[in-house]
């Protein structure tokens, strides 16, 4: 019942339906947000005491909650009635294997604690390990946590995919799951991009080292279908030769992607890679028989990672919005956590970075 009337409350702000009579007792944050001009997340930080807002604005919104006879929604508010001020952390990364130096999830997630922080919360890093290795969700419940932010999973971890029926508010920045809002990068408009922007280069052999994909975690696929169309967009029909999938998204994978991939496919002028780690890899495959970037091979990459990349002063690629992501991700799971709804995804466009990895013919 509880439930009900939050759906309730919100069917009618978004369909336009409130009369006078119903008006009376029902009164969102959504009529506050029309009444003052600030956006939903603000009157829900004014109204909780939370966030970063300056004195004039808290004053404002509560002027007029009080005038319009605001009263909270005790269904939203039993959503997160524990109350720990702690929002657990889900880092696993089994693909790169490079923990916090992960070209987005490490600066990402220090974005994301500087938000969360601002609102009065903590984090707390959920292991699989602790307390003799009980689940994500025993650990939630065990330390009290208001909200989970899901960063990088272990793959195909079936626990990932109950947390969206756990009833704990979860926001994701990479793996799509059931029932949780995903924050992730426009990678298909990005393969789009990077396609046309070989093709002004006057390339016509192009082709695409992928990292593997999953269903719940597409991004290589997205950047790949994106990169398709793009061709397609300019007249080219991709050559399914010209396309090879790593083993892994690490730099051993894109040596051995490479090699593969000229195996049956030696006549490629352009390359776009699914990330820098991979590029860094089959770059240092060309290098070993002796090619060169781009003066054989055109390449692009994707991160802008100056960790694994040295060569990254010459590498044109796609420089994900780190910092975007995380403050979405911030706000959204504060909304969530506040029995605020939110979408179930959200796309943040990505910035493309052009050096000089693409020769012109």
């Amino acid at each position: 019942m509880r439930h009900l009337k939050v759906l309730i409350s919100f069917y009618v702000y978004s369909t336009n339906l409130f009369n006078n009579d119903l008006s009376d007792f029902m009164v969102t944050i959504y009529d506050l947000a029309r009444e003052t001009g600030f956006s939903a997340p603000t009157i829900s930080k004014a109204l909780n005491g939370n966030g970063r807002l300056n004195k004039e604005t808290r004053e404002k919104i509560l002027k007029a909650a009080e005038k319009a006879g605001y009263k909270p929604n005790m269904a939203a508010k039993s959503l997160s009635t524990k109350q720990s001020k702690l929002i657990g952390v889900i880092l696993e990364d089994a693909s790169m294997n490079r923990g916090f130096e992960h070209p987005l999830f490490g600066g990402l997630l220090n974005k994301f604690r500087k938000e969360i922080e601002m609102a009065g919360y903590d984090l707390l890093f959920l292991s699989k390990h602790f307390n003799g290795g009980m689940s994500y969700i025993d650990h939630c419940i065990y330390r009290d946590v208001d909200g989970i932010i899901v960063v990088n999973p272990i793959d195909e971890d079936p626990e990932i995919a109950k947390l969206g029926e756990s009833g704990i508010p979860c926001i994701s920045t990479n793996e799509f799951i059931d029932g949780v809002c995903t924050v992730v990068s426009e990678n298909f408009e990005s393969g789009v991009l990077a396609a046309k922007k070989f093709v002004e280069a006057g390339h016509k052999k192009i082709g695409y080292l992928s990292a593997p994909f999953r269903k719940t975690s597409p991004a290589a696929k997205e950047r790949f279908d994106g990169f398709v169309k793009g061709l397609a967009d300019c007249g080219i029909s991709f050559d399914d030769k010209n396309y090879e999938i790593c083993d892994h998204w690490n730099e051993e994978a894109g040596f051995k992607g490479m090699e593969k991939l000229l195996s049956h496919s030696e006549e490629i002028t352009a390359l776009f890679v699914t990330c820098d780690t991979l590029a860094f890899g089959a770059i240092s495959y060309l290098e070993k028989i002796g090619k060169k970037v781009p003066d054989d091979i055109s390449m692009i990459g994707f991160d802008d990672d100056d960790l694994v990349m040295p060569s990254n002063l010459f590498l044109s690629t796609f420089r994900q919005n780190r910092d975007k992501i995380a403050e979405l991700s911030a706000e959204l799971l504060l909304n969530k956590i506040s029995g605020i709804p939110g979408p179930d995804i959200v796309r943040v466009p990505t910035e493309f970075i052009e050096r000089s990895s693409i020769k012109n013919y």
